[in-house]
């Protein structure tokens, strides 16, 4: 079992930066992957970003190249930059985390962007 705790967001201006942060209870070596969802009012929650063991990463499409999620295995946290927001990228942010086949979410993080 994990707990998760998400930080960081607010409300930016289109173009600004924000940095996620999703801070696990438990140490997070062994996990095999941690992951970055997003939500928007009224849509399906969606995948933003994960990150393997290893430390491979998988981003959406929509997400290419602005964003970048890395992993401090000795801080137990997983973070979230997100550059050149944009006012679609409004969502609550969630932090996601598989372990022995059982999935725990964070309780979200709000990021309104404005044009």
């Amino acid at each position: 079992q994990v707990q998760l705790v998400e930080s960081g967001g607010g409300l930016v201006q289109a173009g600004d930066s924000l940095r996620l942060s999703c801070a696990a209870s438990r140490s997070i070596f062994n996990l095999n992957a941690m992951g970055w969802y997003r939500q928007a009012p009224g849509k399906q929650r969606e995948l933003v970003a994960f990150i393997t063991r290893g430390g491979s990463t998988n981003y959406a499409d929509s997400v290419k190249g602005r964003f970048t999620i890395s992993r401090d295995n000795a801080k137990n946290t997983v973070y979230l930059q997100m550059n050149s927001l944009k006012p679609e990228d409004t969502a609550v942010y969630y932090c996601h985390a598989g372990v022995l086949g059982s999935d725990y979410w964070g309780q979200g993080t709000q990021v309104t962007v404005s044009s």
